[in-house]
């Protein structure tokens, strides 16, 4: 048995850090099941030299396996642990841009982009094909994309991603961003906004970027495409076709802070909660719990998830229980994973939010 420590990434914010370690254990240990098959063991938290390591055995690294590992999202470093010394691994992390793409943006309400990188991958473990999030090219969605963390993080995997949010400010604060950031970039794109129509009514604004990791493969084709909508994401149907995303993520409403749209699958979580008061008349409600959206909205999700897909939400414990997540996902034909794996992600935000993961697959018979 060979053992190996990775060091966990430094840059936390000050809450994120104080889970960051038993979130990654969680995040190795679902790799290990999903995709190593079941070859890493002894998963556990020690100190090195007075430093704090997250340690683990098994068979000697492969390469494929070092692909994979390299991208667990709150890794800093990997070493492989021969007696009182630690050997350097050399990463192969999937990242095809600069790290800036994830933190430059600065806004209230922002998801952690550690926690976003976690929740893309748990995700694609779950799939029928794990080892496609390094060997191949999933299709992400995030049908509650707020300002577009999760769009930037499958951009940075060199993934094709699509968003849907209600909110117009965060649309117009996305598009803004992106095309600013790939021209300071100097990343070779087009980018257009456009109202989509059907039979003369318009039913959204869409944003559709067509970019490269370099101008040699923009010219030859090998390009990405981050398309974002302006709608109601319960209508999601609407504008892409059934089956035709491996991964759907989201985070959703947290409800005690932020509020929902009570009757519609917008993205709570950057919506101004109105402490609960009854809206004018003529606009939607405000509700303070994400399961009433999640019960509209998975039904439309669902049906464009590819067989073998997987959908990965997190959400706020304290205003919806794991139990009534899971009968809304199995209620879509989804199979929900409840493995010990994947029932370690559970952690504090604040005061007024516990956060949690529940993933489910789409049976590909």
């Amino acid at each position: 048995m060979t053992a190996y420590g990775l060091l966990v990434s430094p840059s936390h914010n000050r809450v994120y850090a104080q889970s960051a370690a038993d979130l990654v254990k969680a995040e190795l240990t679902v790799f290990s099941e999903r995709a190593l098959g079941g070859r890493v063991g002894d998963v556990r938290e020690r100190e090195i030299g007075g430093v704090p390591y997250v340690t683990f055995t098994g068979d000697e690294l492969t390469e494929q396996d070092i692909r994979l590992l390299s991208n667990l999202s709150s890794l800093y470093a990997l070493f492989r642990i021969e007696g009182e010394l630690l050997r350097p691994v050399v990463l192969q992390r999937l990242d095809v841009f600069g790290s800036d793409l994830l933190t430059i943006q600065k806004y209230s309400g922002k998801t952690n982009e550690y926690f976003t990188k976690l929740l893309l991958n748990v995700t694609a473990m779950a799939t029928d094909a794990p080892m496609d999030l390094v060997t191949g090219r999933p299709r992400v969605l995030d049908p509650m994309c707020g300002r577009g963390t999760t769009l930037n993080q499958a951009m940075m995997y060199g993934l094709d991603a699509a968003g849907i949010d209600i909110d117009g400010k965060d649309f117009d604060a996305y598009a803004a961003f992106i095309k600013t950031w790939l021209k300071n970039n100097r990343v070779k794109h087009q980018a257009e906004i456009a109202n989509v129509r059907r039979e003369k009514a318009v039913l959204g604004r869409r944003l559709h970027v067509t970019l490269g990791a370099s101008k040699e493969r923009y010219k030859s084709g090998e390009t990405m495409e981050i398309t974002v909508v302006n709608a109601d994401s319960a209508g999601a149907g609407k504008f892409f076709r059934p089956a035709s995303f491996d991964l759907i993520v989201t985070d959703a409403p947290y409800g005690v802070q932020h509020g929902s749209r009570h009757g519609l699958a917008g993205n709570g979580p950057r919506t101004p909660a109105k402490g609960g008061q009854p809206a004018r008349k003529g606009k939607p409600q405000l509700s303070r719990s994400p399961v009433e959206l999640l019960a509209a909205a998975v039904p439309e999700w669902a049906r464009l998830l590819r067989p073998g897909g997987a959908v990965g939400i997190s959400w706020n414990t304290f205003v919806g229980r794991r139990e009534q997540l899971a009968e809304i996902l199995a209620g879509s034909g989804l199979d929900v994973q409840d493995s010990e794996a994947y029932r370690g992600f559970r952690h504090r935000v604040d005061q007024a939010i516990s956060r949690d993961v529940i993933v489910a697959r789409r049976p590909s018979g």
